[in-house]
């Protein structure tokens, strides 16, 4: 496996960082691949061993980033590192690595597959997006009220919530040291204020979060758009994925829903089951058809 760990962006607060897994043959497109984990945790070392062969067996480069976390970094810094990583490979990346800059997708799970998404309203959007059990909308009563599912789980404190939260900015957040942290929005219902930073009130206007919702900027104009999601996501409602395809097949734009039967969130990480392979094969096809 050949992986480069290089530094996409940087300022005299923080570093972010990528890794590129270059492919075995030259000028091939490349993957973007962004970290789920709630904008709370993970990091770009989340991407598993089985994708990474399979992506590199397809022939594609891999570019999985790191980027600034949440609640210390609100959204619209955050996707403004997405924002940056495809800028960096568009003009800064292609001096060190061997790859097309005109054919990058992105590829994201869960909070990723927001970000995808979210890349796709971009001014220099990706050529393609691939969203598994992501979200169009965080205006939604899933998002914005206390989650049934959390709420059914031991009880997080406030004060241990406070406590795992730093001072200074985060890159790379373990899912052990992070998690508490989103359980207890979700079980409160304050994660898309900690995310966001705006004051989300029962019955007000959500007016403010709406620039980050792909949902309501999907047109003509969206990259093809490839949606994967399993009928009994826990955490993020298999209707986002479905509102998000009839939104861009409404809008003129070239979308298409894979639904994975009785599929819960991540289940992509069943790698051997054959709903999973066949899904991954569709990718693929997705990929090659579109880059």
């Amino acid at each position: 496996m050949n992986k480069t760990t290089v530094i996409y962006k940087s300022t005299t607060q923080f570093e972010l960082k990528g890794d590129f897994y270059t492919a075995s043959q030259e000028n091939r497109p490349v993957i973007v691949y962004i970290h789920g984990g709630g904008l709370f945790w993970g990091s770009r070392e989340d991407l598993k061993k089985e994708q990474i062969d399979f992506y590199h067996q397809a022939g594609f480069n891999i570019f999985s980033i790191d980027y600034r976390l949440a609640p210390e970094t609100k959204l619209a810094e955050i996707q403004q590192d997405v924002a940056d990583a495809l800028s960096w490979l568009e003009n800064e990346g292609k001096e060190k690595f061997n790859y097309d800059p005109n054919k990058i997708a992105v590829i994201g799970g869960s909070a990723g597959g927001y970000l995808a998404l979210l890349a796709g309203t971009f001014k220099n959007k990706p050529k393609a997006i691939v969203s598994l059990y992501g979200y169009g909308d965080i205006t939604g009563d899933w998002a914005t009220k206390p989650s049934p599912h959390y709420q059914k789980m031991t009880p997080v404190p406030k004060e241990l919530a406070q406590m795992l939260v730093s001072n200074t900015v985060i890159s790379e957040g373990p899912i052990q040291k992070r998690y508490a942290i989103y359980m207890y929005a979700r079980q409160k219902g304050t994660w898309i204020e900690d995310i966001s930073g705006a004051l989300v009130i029962p019955g007000g206007s959500l007016d403010e979060l709406k620039p980050y919702c792909p949902l309501y900027y999907s047109d003509s104009d969206f990259p093809p758009t490839l949606l994967l999601h399993g009928t009994m996501d826990e955490d993020v409602p298999y209707e986002q994925s479905v509102l998000m395809s009839k939104k861009l097949s409404n809008s003129g734009g070239s979308c298409k829903l894979i639904t994975i039967p009785d599929g819960k969130h991540v289940f992509d990480e069943d790698w051997d089951n054959p709903v999973v392979q066949k899904a991954f094969e569709e990718i693929i096809s997705f990929l090659n058809f579109h880059l």
